[in-house]
């Protein structure tokens, strides 16, 4: 009986019954048309692939030397050259887009982290906890972030596991804001309402239904944050605070090809070049998915 109606449904008086589409395929395809942001994509897939299995490929290391070499132009045997130590330039791109990606995945999910949990509270519970909880991120903001950057990170040490704390411990100003505003206008909609009826308490309906909520904007700000977490870990290594010789980074391979770019332009130019890139589509694919994930935008 239940198939007979739902065919009768489908087909009574010759009309055809299309399925709705989610927000999540409409959002997919929004995606799909915008060309810069599948650029952005797609380059970023060979880009993980170029760090995570290119030095397996690699004929050289990135830390092997050969001094009777030196710093030796693009050819066939070095692709975009060597450096003043006669390493392979290219596989120390490969090792350090490793080095440049994981510091700002895990640096921006460091402040991701504490950014959410910081505004959903303030925003959810408001008051008196809100206006205090607010002035503590207007005075941290009034501190020079470059500055206290610097600071941990001589406080804590040249570690490279400490790089995503110290970055990640002041970067999640911007996000905990945006949180905040976004849970003030959503605390008081009627499935929030709902569940404070059911008698769920304020912890459980911040991170059960108002946080799955904020996703669209998560990963938006993720892709936007990423490029500048990459940026603080590159002027890092130019100061000498950030990853240490013989390991490798796109701002330590900078620092390196600006000290000599006016003799060996290579090694600034290349990794210079790929940086920029990374730079370029991540903003590309953040500007796409806002675009997307947008429910106002229309075709």
């Amino acid at each position: 009986m239940f198939l007979l109606k739902k065919i009768l449904l489908k087909r009574d008086k010759g009309c055809v019954v299309e399925e709705g589409n989610s927000l999540t395929r409409e959002a997919f395809f929004r995606l799909r048309k915008n060309k810069l942001a599948m650029f952005g994509l797609f380059f970023l897939l060979i880009l993980v692939l170029f760090s995570l299995l290119g030095p397996y490929l690699a004929s050289y290391s990135y830390y092997r030397q050969d001094l009777g070499l030196g710093a030796a132009g693009p050819s066939f045997v070095h692709l975009c050259g060597t450096d003043l130590l006669g390493r392979d330039l290219m596989a120390r791109m490969m090792y350090g887009g490793r080095i440049s990606l994981a510091v700002g995945i895990c640096a921006t999910f460091v402040s991701l982290t504490i950014g959410v949990v910081y505004g959903a509270i303030s925003g959810y519970f408001g008051g008196k906890l809100d206006s205090l909880m607010m002035r503590i991120v207007d005075i941290i903001y009034a501190l020079p972030f470059t500055m206290l950057v610097i600071v941990l990170m001589v406080w804590l040490g040249r570690n490279f596991i400490l790089i995503f704390v110290a970055i990640g411990a002041i970067e999640w100003l911007t996000m905990a804001r945006i949180v905040r505003d976004e849970v003030l206008s959503l605390k008081n909609k009627e499935f929030i309402e709902a569940a404070r009826a059911i008698g769920l308490s304020g912890w459980k309906i911040i991170f059960r239904h108002i946080v799955p909520n904020l996703l669209g904007i998560i990963v938006v700000y993720i892709t936007l944050t990423i490029p500048r977490v990459m940026m603080i870990e590159s002027f890092l290594s130019f100061l000498g605070l950030g990853v240490q010789p013989p390991m490798s980074s796109w701002g330590l391979l900078i620092k390196d090809g600006a000290q000599v770019m006016e003799e060996y332009p290579w090694m600034i130019f290349f990794p210079g070049m790929l940086f920029s890139l990374t730079l370029f589509c991540l903003n590309f694919l953040g500007d796409g998915l806002r675009d997307a994930l947008d429910p106002k935008m229309k075709d």
